[in-house]
This record gives structure tokens, sequence and C-alpha cells, in this order.
């Protein structure tokens, strides 16, 4: 068994609960309650606070808990760990994953006994609550903020900048808030792609216009379509007066300014517009949810303008490009035109004489400036993605590179052990289910006032908590056994069998398959209007013949 102990000391010095005392008075207690230990290990952060997690010494703490070095960590009181409730059930949720206990001397906080696990869960089912609330409530500070049409924060839509200002309350007392701030070189390119928009009616015409003349963004890149639209139907630079307060009443917006606020000078704030979650595209609220409110800085853009301009998008939502289905190509994301860089996109062609529907690969940058920018030939799609397909079957033939290292060469192959990864599979999910029906016993818990039923729920948390460990040392097993099987090397002969069948295997693939099989094998292919360049991965480009 082996102990690690963490102290921490806001200030250094050697009285009270210095470092040193923090790490004896675990010792001691670890020398009486655990046998067979093997060594302690110990990580000292003196002259820090609690406050936050930037310690050398924690954060040498976490990564040694994740490599296994320790089976137990301990702490003389709780908040030598964090004093900030997230960080510490973060701390412990991953001590849980590791399978690591933990003990706070003070506290008589013990994940190695039932009860002090049963603690454990408590402890993180309030911790996730105060998230939840804290979250909460900030959400409905801004959102109230909101209302008031002041710049909230975050990056500024072109053609401003948050500028700081100081305004005085009811009582006299001043106040710092922030207003968007005019950028007048940007403010004239808004203009211009209000203009033409409403003379051009297409997002599509409206970004080659932007390229052929060199309209860019404001991080000196050309605009596209999406970012346009963006432009186009943010209210932020329409002038509110009455026209816009009745559109908007129409649409169902919520309106937090009053009709006499719509004064025909100043521009519209608007919040809440695109509802955010991690590793999912922005979605766009329902208008009902948007939070609009008369802001401080000007509008620039005529409010029968802005709407015609919402009017014309909502018929052309419809229209799109004639674009290839992702069944029939394979290169789409994966081929560039090698003069401009841009990614070449399919696009349909007439059905030939076969009666195959045939498609082309177009430089998309070509396509978006009308051949202004980029005037690279296009490429039968058909043709392309079967030789594509023959040079990747030809990498299983002898005489190859790879078939050479094969049989010249005592690589090591690891196998995996698919009997283990399912074993490992079911017993993870057992593991979360039994933390979830435990979770759930404790806010049943929580509210029960009765005696009898009060002890039925601690003995069914302490039977649960019993098996879901009996569950995690299964796993564990399971690891070291997997580890032995991985080790051992792979029979090459089978290696070279695979691959005299790779080339048959290819043509059993779907549309999506095959294009996976050319992600993992493929680098980068691009086309210069003559030759088409496949660079496969681990391809060292500079190395010399």
């Amino acid at each position: 068994m082996r102990i690690a102990i963490y102290s921490r000391k806001s200030k250094f010095t050697g009285k009270g609960e210095s470092t040193q005392n923090q790490i004896q008075l675990c010792k001691e207690y670890a020398l009486q309650h655990f046998d067979h230990i093997e060594k302690f290990i110990t990580y000292e952060d003196e002259g820090f606070s609690g406050g936050n997690i930037d310690r050398p010494q924690y954060k040498k703490m976490l990564e040694e808990a994740h490599e296994g070095k320790f089976n137990i960590l301990m702490c003389y009181r709780l908040d030598r760990i964090s004093r900030n409730i997230s960080n510490f059930s973060d701390t412990i949720d991953m001590l849980q994953r590791e399978n690591i206990d933990f003990i706070s001397l003070r506290e008589q906080f013990d994940t190695s006994t039932p009860m002090g696990r049963a603690m454990m869960y408590i402890a993180s089912v309030f911790a996730q609550l105060e998230r939840e609330t804290i979250a909460e409530r900030i959400q409905d500070n801004m959102l109230q903020l909101a209302k008031t049409g002041r710049w909230l924060g975050g990056i500024t839509p072109t053609g401003f900048e948050s500028k700081e200002v100081t305004i005085t309350d009811t009582h006299g007392k001043n106040h710092k808030i922030y207003k968007l701030s005019p950028l007048s070189d940007e403010l004239v390119i808004i203009k211009i792609i209000f203009h033409k928009f409403l003379v051009l009616k297409s997002l599509s015409k409206l970004e080659t216009y932007c390229i052929q003349n060199h309209i860019q963004t404001r991080n000196h890149i050309d605009f596209s379509r999406f970012s346009l639209r963006n432009i186009l139907t943010n209210p932020v630079y329409t002038i509110a007066d009455e026209t816009l307060y009745d559109y908007l009443t129409e649409k169902n917006f919520k309106i937090y300014s009053h009709k006499n606020d719509f004064n025909g000078k100043n521009g519209i704030m608007a919040y809440n517009k695109t509802l955010q979650k991690k590793h999912v595209s922005n979605k766009v609220r329902d208008y009902s949810e948007w939070i609009i409110s008369v802001g401080a800085h000007k509008g620039i853009i005529p409010s029968h303008d802005w709407i015609k301009a919402q009017t014309i998008l909502l018929k052309n939502k419809s229209k799109s490009f004639r674009k290839v289905k992702n069944t029939q190509s394979l290169l789409s994301g994966i081929l560039r035109c090698k003069n401009c860089g841009h990614f070449m996109r399919p696009r349909a062609g007439r059905v030939n004489k076969e009666g195959i529907k045939t498609f082309y690969y177009m430089c998309e940058y070509k396509e978006k400036s009308k051949k202004t920018k980029c005037s690279v030939k296009n490429i039968n799609g058909n043709k392309l993605d079967q030789l594509i397909l023959e040079e990747i079957k030809k990498l299983s033939q002898k005489h190859t590179i790879l078939h050479e290292n094969l049989c010249n060469y005592p690589l090591n192959f690891e196998r995996d052990h698919l009997p283990i990864d399912s074993e490992k599979l079911m017993l993870s999910s057992q593991i979360k289910n039994n933390e979830h029906a435990i979770i759930n016993l404790i806010n049943t818990l929580s509210k029960g006032k009765n005696t009898t039923a009060i002890t039925y729920i601690l003995k069914e948390i302490e039977s649960l908590d019993q098996k879901t460990k009996e569950l995690k040392n299964k796993l564990s097993h399971l690891q070291k056994e997997e580890n032995k099987y991985l080790s051992k090397p792979f029979d090459i002969e089978n290696i070279k069998n695979i691959l005299i069948s790779f080339s048959k295997l290819i043509d059993t693939l779907d549309v999506y398959n095959k294009r996976s099989l050319i992600n993992h094998l493929v680098e980068k292919i691009t086309w210069d209007g003559e030759y088409i360049d496949i660079i496969f991965l681990g391809v060292d480009l500079e190395e010399k013949p």
C-alpha cells in the first residue's frame, strides 16, 4: 500500500498547522489504521492559497494519481485540498475514477469505509447543486443587465469596439459600464454589405462581390456566406424607430425597452440569440427568446433596409447550392486545390451513357470568386475517386515499401483482446449504474423523515458501494490481464495474409467506410489542373532520396 499525503499552508511558517505538522499527523493516523504500508509520498505547497488549484505540488500530485503511484490520498483538513467546493468535488471525482481512497483527518472523511464513501456522494450532490445554482444566478443576472442596453462583453460586432463609460445612479454613486463605440472604417464595410445585398438579393453573389473587391473581415480574411448572414441578421446595426418596433413586435421578439425609447437614433442590443452547448454548433433560438433593448450606441442602417434584408433572407432560405450528397463523393474535405490551397468541393454533373450520375470536383475559391482569384480546371469526381482507391490497393501488393518492411524487419504488432474489451465495457456500465443508484438514494435520504426508511436506505447504499468496489477490483484485474496480452507479438504471417486480401476488402465497403479508410491512410490530396499528388500519412516530405 502506497499512501500520498498532501499538505498546504497559505503563509510560510513553522508554527501551528505547518506543512510538516500536517504530514506528521497524517503519518501517525496511517500507521494506526493500516498495515503493510510500502511508503509515504508527500506533496507540500507552502505559501499558496487554497482559493485556486494553480499550485505546483498539487498539480504533481494529480499527475501521479493518474499514473497510479499511490492507493490512498490523505490530508489534515478538507480545505487543504481546496477552499473552492467545485474544485474539491472535481478532485474527489478524479480520485474515484482512479480507484484511490481519500482521507481527511479533521473531518473524519474516510472513503476507505462504506459510510465515508456515502458522505462523499452526499458532498458531491451538494457541490453539483451549488454549481448549478451559481450558473443560474449568473445567467439571470446577465439577462437582467442585457435589458439595460449596455455591452456585456465578448467579441464586439464588426464596426464597433467596447468603450468604458461612467454613469451616476439616482443615489449619486458612480458606476462603470461598457457601451459600443463606432469604428468608422469597419462601419463603411457594413454599409456596403447591406447596400449590395439589397441590390444582389443573394448571399452567394454578395460573397463573390466581397472577394472580387477585396472586402475582408477585421482579421483580413474573406467573408463567408455564414459571416455575411450573421451581419445582415444582427439588429445591432439598425436604427431603432417606430417602424422597427412594430416589426419586432409582429415577429414576437421580447422587447425590454419602451416604444418611446425607439427614438430614430440609437441602435439595438440583442442577447440570448443562440443556444450554446459544448462540442455542438450554436443553434439560433426562437425570436420569442431573444432579449431586445435599445442600445447606447448609434444605429447606421435604416430600419426599412434592415427589415427588407430579413425578408430577402427568409425567401432565400430554401435555396442552396447543387451539392453532391455525401453518399457519392469520397474526397470532400481532403482534396485541395494546389494553386490556392482551398478545398475542392463536389458538384453535380450529368448522367453519362452508362446511366451513371457523374460529378466533378471544383475549387471552392474559384467558385466563390467567379474565377477571378483561381481558375484551376475542374476534375472528374467519378474517375478521381476510383483512381485514389486503386492507389490505396497497391499498398498491399508485393515489391511495395510496406510489403518489403514486413518481410525484412522484425516488426512487433500488438493485438486487441476483444473479449476482455467487452467485459471491461460491461463492468464500467455496471459501476456507473450503481453510482447513479447511490446518488438517487442519497437524494431520497435527504428528504426522508421515517427512521426505519433511513436505516434501510443507508444499508442499501452500503451494499451498492461494496458491490461497486468489487466491480472496480475486477476491472483493475482485467486491465492487468489485457496488458499481458497486448505485450505478446502478433504473428507476422497473419499480417501478410491480411494485406493480400486488402484490395478485395476495399471493394466490399460502402461509401462511408471507404471515406473513413481514405482519411486514415491519406494525409492530403492536391490537384493543380494537370496532376494529382497523394501524400500518405507518415510520409516524411523532408526526407531526401
